[in-house]
């Protein structure tokens, strides 16, 4: 019975956060050579079995391709590595001896990491690693239909992690995975932050659970090609892009926007690279299915094939080697369903009057869905790329490169990152690629430099002239360790 079920799924949550609070006294004391032989055991052992477990996944969920999700997993596992490997989180991360001040990393404690269909993988790899590195204990929550493959994946890291000296619990996951179950992680007094990579639904409830949150919502960011860019390379780049992994990376361009100068470019050389521009009649047929009847994104568009998309909607002329679907749109919210994210092969076409208008609608298409998150612009003008990146709601500006690798960092010098905050203006606490440093607290230790006299007085602070007060070095090697003791 589905009582029992949840019930038995809430039991396991219980059991699973016990553990993790254990493997967290653990993790606390260790110090930041100890995380981070965990974390390049990882990064070894995800690396290994990146293409086994990108077989796992498309083979499970029927979305993307499997050497895209292979490469995924590789930049999860070594592009990520790289990049802070040599990073401080634990223990003493600067001290600045002539303002007198300390900062110390700590752990935010347990994590609950949600994990999506499109990247499940990749997204257990990615999270497992900043975890690990930054000394958090994480429970992930698999969506149940990619439970087979996120368990498997999360049973190699941990094995990793362990065999390198991780304490037991300190890496799970729920075994039945419920919205219960879920639900119960997320609100459990013990976890301390929610990492939430999802469906809308998800992200939502992660900020309403009362735990502090780091979610991501929808993508559906807009390219613009302007007039001074290379036609063909542009082109190149947005087909690229979608096509990767069939589209389902969050950050990959949902629409295209022109002016009217630049159309007949623009469609001669989409055609040239294998879009294939559906007619009005094609455009109407295939736009009932991108949105369910509540309003969300229809599974059966995502990460899928352009053949098997065109079977869906009943398009009979689209040619075998259609490589994406282009849709001429006109408007954006309501009754236009190309106006939303599309994690498939699927992009909007809009033509403008001239560039205010441009950057009108791709305001307006930002502050539809997927404001705060990633819009992209090939343009040799940097006048032009300024302007556009000061007036849109996206915390991504991605220039002459491909958005979907762009915006996670594997085209772009952006941090490496399969969880894109979207600022406040998505509705997310973080504008960053989130990584280790997101999640610790630092403490900050801070000496007295001046007395309540002298501040009353209108006193410089002593720093600021010659016979600042010095530290005794054995002092405050002291004072440190007992810090360092208490909070472990």
């Amino acid at each position: 019975m589905q009582i029992d079920k949840d019930l038995r799924s809430v039991q396991e949550v219980r059991d699973l956060v016990h553990r993790a609070r254990e493997a967290q006294r653990v993790l606390a004391r260790m110090n930041q050579e100890e995380l981070d032989r965990i974390t390049a055991a990882i990064s070894r052992a995800a690396a290994a079995e990146a293409g086994r477990l990108a077989g796992l996944a498309v083979e499970e969920t029927g979305f993307g391709i499997r050497a895209d999700k292979e490469l995924k997993n590789r930049f999860a596992a070594t592009t990520l590595y790289d990049a802070i490997k040599d990073q401080k989180t634990h223990g003493i991360l600067a001290q600045d001896r002539e303002r007198k001040t300390i900062d110390i990393g700590v752990p935010v404690g347990l994590v609950a990491g949600l994990v999506p269909s499109t990247n499940p993988t990749s997204t257990v790899i990615y999270k497992a690693m900043i975890c690990m590195k930054a000394g958090n204990p994480i429970i992930f929550s698999p969506h149940p239909s990619a439970a087979g493959c996120i368990a498997e994946t999360v049973q190699v890291v941990e094995r990793a992690a362990r065999e390198a000296g991780a304490p037991e619990g300190a890496i799970a996951s729920l075994p039945t995975p419920t919205m219960e179950a879920t639900s119960a992680l997320m609100k459990h007094d013990h976890t301390r932050l929610i990492l939430a990579t999802g469906g809308g639904a998800m992200v939502k409830a992660a900020y309403s659970s009362g735990t502090p949150a780091i979610g991501v919502g929808a993508g559906n960011g807009p390219a613009y090609i302007h007039k001074s860019a290379d036609v063909r390379l542009a082109v190149k780049r947005i087909l690229d892009s979608k096509t990767f992994d069939n589209g389902t990376i969050c950050a990959s361009e949902q629409s295209v926007v022109v002016t009217r100068a630049q159309e007949e470019a623009v469609t001669g050389e989409l055609r040239r690279q294998g879009a294939y521009l559906l007619s009005d009649e094609e455009h109407k047929r295939l736009s009932k299915f991108i949105l369910r009847p509540n309003g969300t994104m229809n599974p059966a568009i995502v990460g899928k094939s352009v053949e098997t998309v065109a079977k869906l909607a009943g398009l009979t002329q689209v040619p075998a080697s259609a490589r994406v679907l282009v849709a001429r749109e006109t408007g954006v919210g309501p009754g236009y369903p190309y106006s939303n994210e599309k994690l498939g092969l699927i992009l909007a076409f809009y033509v403008e009057p001239d560039e205010e208008a441009v950057l009108r609608r791709c305001v307006e298409i930002l502050e539809w869905e997927g404001a705060g998150h990633t819009f992209s612009i090939h343009c040799e003008d940097e006048a032009v790329v300024k302007r556009f990146a000061q007036a849109v709601p996206a915390s991504r500006v991605l220039v002459n490169t491909p958005s979907a690798l762009g915006g996670i960092g594997a085209t772009t010098c952006l941090f490496p990152a399969l969880t894109l905050g979207c600022g406040a203006v998505g509705g997310s606490s973080s504008s960053n690629n989130i990584g280790p440093l997101d999640l610790i607290n630092i403490k900050r230790v801070a000496w007295g430099v001046r007395e309540l006299e002298e501040i009353r007085g209108g006193g410089s602070a002593p720093w600021q002239g010659e016979g600042a007060p010095q530290v005794d070095d054995a002092l405050l090697r002291e004072l440190v360790d007992q810090i360092v003791r208490r909070l472990t």
